[in-house]
């Protein structure tokens, strides 16, 4: 398939002479008159099939080309169910493996044919796409008994169609070599660690991956290749649904075993293989594949020295990427918004860790530079306008009209222009957030304080638009009390000043709002103000009903007929029930509205269900959100300070990263315990002994030979531990127990006491497989 592309004469007897002379040369010595017959014969016999083979193809190639095109669309589901129909009478198994729908099927069948074609246009690519298929096919545990009559269906079928004989043993050659090309791959791909993952048991992967050698544990787990395509098993077991044994995998490759020799740790190997594991283990987060993954990454010393414990994170692969830059997938972890996962040791000290040593004193220099324009923005809006209101002074109006100019210039224009930059990035990308499922809004705005920003720059743009001092640049000088130089009370700037002051408190309570994440430097403050800012969410309900008994209750009382002072429409009524709410409305006016026990019955039940019912029901709503919120609450403030970690960091100076990164030492190995020099990539802290006490030693450490050829001996301890083998010895048990009710039908006597001591048994070990289900 691929000399025929070849352009010009093919002559294949300089390749004769080239192979013999190679031949000759790597065998010397044996190299004799017999084996120059032999490969002398074997090679004119290959030229002659060549030659045969070479002088068909183009013919077949045209046969199938112009079958397929002359296919209708009436014909081709036709042939599809006739395809199908003849491959289940021959392989009646085939029906447990096609078990998608029937436009699904022909969908298959269409990429069939259409191979079927491509093999003779593009075979180096399309036999790489079939080892890639056939890889798939080891993961699905597809038969490779099947292939062969799925072929023969196919050729049946194309036969009833009465093409000519040409045309039927051309499709049938490129199906054959397909189906050939696809079981080779899976023979060769099926390793013991793909068939326990289509089963998901995690007693078969160990039994599986017990034989391996220890050099090439990590790789079975990682790569299976055949040809030049790859599939990672362990990647597969998490996309496939094989949760158990994926957890074990995960849980085999972080496990570190030692020699007398060599460490050997699978966390560099899983890494380089899969960057983005972690993001991986997100997108599966109910099956506990990240707390597994994250335990692997942990080592405890079960030695004290003076009343202090190590402990090793080796967490290089989290902080950095291969080429050094900052770990692409870690925030997807703090996209979790799990309080219990950023709670784990593991994540909760990269994060500390990122904080501490690099992103406080960075993001602690932006807030300073925020502070000063929220000391600007009061100055200009709040401090200088109040000095001597329409008798300022010369100076005072120079130094208001520089602060606002400073506003504009230093708040104002860098802000908008980086708004701008970010809702256009997020609509050219299309990323959007569903509000209510229907209203789009650029991602950017997600985010309350990128919000809260956006909603600023607005107001400031309104603000320079209706700014005083430039209204009154054409009338500094008139005969107005305080004109001079800058002034804001020309009577052209009278008519602005209503709409400038909203403007302007709005401002300025935001600037005061997006300050609030200063909070982030103290972890208990941080507690109380996100504890402030779930709980205000019960408010806002609270809110909400209040102000549906408002225009309610205001309604009524305008359906009344005579009419009070008070409540004389719908909006003065609406105004006095809304001060009611408030405590604010005079107890003097309440003599009037007796007068008239209709009103005064409604504002009674008003009062009861807005104050009394309602204001209950809030108490009792911040106490359950406060109760809920305050187990984890610490785990919140860290995971809001994660938040703000992970942007400052990714706006890091290349060369603090790169400072960062060497002070961390991770192509240092670390000790594990006193002269026991360990691994590479792990950072190393003391911890007081009694903060994680443990008497279990982490490292699995075996004597014998330290051949790398060889296997790890097997954990016995492991098998006997684990709760699979004993639910698989409890089953027998049931099974043993049942079979001897039967058999107890001969004889009543014999029977009872051999159940008593089977159930007995049953119950002895269904107590100590619940305890160490218990204990897991």
């Amino acid at each position: 398939l691929r000399l025929i592309k070849i352009k010009g004469p093919i002559v294949f007897a300089e390749f004769k002479a080239v192979m013999l002379a190679s031949l000759r040369s790597l065998i010397p010595k044996v190299w004799g008159v017999e084996h120059e017959v032999a490969w002398t014969w074997f090679w004119d016999n290959l030229e002659r099939m060549l030659k045969i083979q070479l002088g068909q193809l183009k013919g077949q190639q045209r046969a199938v080309d112009r079958f397929i095109r002359n296919l209708s669309e009436e014909s081709i589901p036709r042939l599809c169910r006739d395809v199908y129909r003849r491959f289940f009478e021959q392989a009646p198994t085939g029906q447990n493996y096609f078990k998608q729908s029937t436009t699904r099927l022909y969908f298959i069948a269409s990429k069939v044919m259409e191979m079927c074609m491509e093999i003779y246009k593009r075979p180096r690519e399309l036999m790489e796409e079939i080892s890639a298929l056939g890889l798939r096919h080891v993961g699905y545990g597809i038969p490779t008994e099947l292939f062969m009559p799925f072929v023969e269906a196919w050729s049946q079928s194309i036969y009833a169609m009465n093409v000519d004989e040409k045309t039927a043993a051309s499709i049938r050659w490129s199906l054959t070599l397909i189906s050939k090309s696809l079981i080779r791959t899976i023979v060769e791909g099926s390793t013991l660690v793909m068939k326990a993952i289509n089963t998901n048991s995690a007693l078969k992967f160990h039994k599986a991956i017990s034989v391996t050698s220890r050099k090439k544990r990590e790789q079975e787990l990682l790569r299976v290749t055949v040809g030049t395509q790859s599939i990672s098993p362990l990647l597969w077991a998490i996309k496939n649904g094989s949760f158990h044994v994926a957890r074990a995998m995960i849980a085999d490759l972080l496990t570190i075993r030692a020699d007398r020799d060599n460490y050997y740790y699978g966390c560099n190997a899983l890494f380089e293989r899969h960057p983005d594991i972690v993001q991986e283990c997100c997108g599966v987060r109910g099956q506990q594949l990240l707390p597994i993954l994250f335990d692997g990454m942990l080592w405890r010393s079960r030695l004290t020295i003076k009343k202090m414990r190590r402990v090793n994170f080796f967490v290089k692969h989290l902080i950095q990427n291969d080429d050094g830059t900052f770990n692409t997938y870690l925030p997807a972890v703090v996209k979790l918004n799990d309080p219990h996962l950023i709670g784990h040791p593991v994540v909760s000290f990269v994060f500390n860790l990122l904080w501490a040593r690099l992103a406080r004193y960075s993001f602690l220099r932006s807030r300073l530079r925020y502070l000063a324009l929220v000391v600007l923005v009061v100055s200009s809006q709040s401090v200088l306008p109040r000095l001597n209101p329409r008798e300022e002074t010369e100076a005072q109006r120079i130094a208001l009209f520089v602060c606002r100019a400073a506003l504009y210039l230093f708040d104002f224009v860098p802000h908008l222009i980086y708004n701008i930059w970010q809702l256009v990035k997020d609509i050219r990308a299309r990323s959007f957030v569903f509000l209510w499922g229907t209203v789009p809004v650029p991602t950017y705005l997600y985010d309350p304080s990128h919000a809260a920003q956006v909603v600023v720059t607005i107001c400031m743009l309104l603000m320079l638009i209706q700014e005083p001092i430039f209204a009154c640049l054409g009338n500094m000088n008139g005969d107005f009390a305080g004109a001079g130089l800058f002034t804001t009370h020309c009577p052209q700037a009278e008519t602005r000043m209503d709409v400038y002051s909203v403007l302007s408190e709005i401002t300025v309570l935001l600037h005061w709002f997006l300050i609030t994440d200063l909070c982030i430097f103290s972890i208990r403050l941080c507690c109380y103000f996100l504890t402030c800012s779930r709980v205000l969410v019960e408010l806002l309900h609270y809110s909400i009903a209040v102000l549906f008994l408002i225009l309610a209750f205001s309604s009524a009382i305008g359906a009344y007929g005579p009419s009070l002072y008070d409540f004389d429409c719908i909006p003065e009524g609406a105004l006095s029930l809304f001060k009611i709410v408030l405590g604010m409305y005079e107890n003097q006016r309440f003599d009037a509205i007796r007068e008239e026990p209709q009103i005064y019955t409604l504002l009674a039940i008003f009062t009861l269900i807005s104050l009394i019912f309602l204001g209950s029901l809030l108490i009792a709503q911040i106490a359950g959100a406060f109760t809920k919120l305050y187990k984890d609450i610490e785990n919140y403030a860290v995971l809001f300070r994660a938040g703000i970690t992970v942007q400052t960091v990714r706006s890091a100076r290349p060369k603090r990263w790169a400072s960062f990164l060497a002070s961390l030492k991770f192509q240092e190995r670390i000790e594990f315990n006193e002269g026991d020099i360990g691994l590479t990539g792990g950072i190393q802290i003391l911890e007081p002994a009694t903060l994680n006490p443990t008497t279990d030693e982490i490292i699995r450490r075996y004597g014998g030979s330290t051949d790398a050829d060889n296997p790890w001996p097997e954990d016995e301890f492991k098998n006997q531990g684990s709760l699979e083998t004993r639910l698989k010895h409890l089953e027998k048990l049931v099974i043993r127990a049942t079979k001897a009710m039967i058999k107890g039908k001969k004889g009543a006597g014999d029977s009872e006491g051999h159940s008593l001591s089977l159930s007995g048994s049953l119950m002895e070990q269904s107590s100590g497989s619940s305890g160490y289900s218990q204990s897991q």
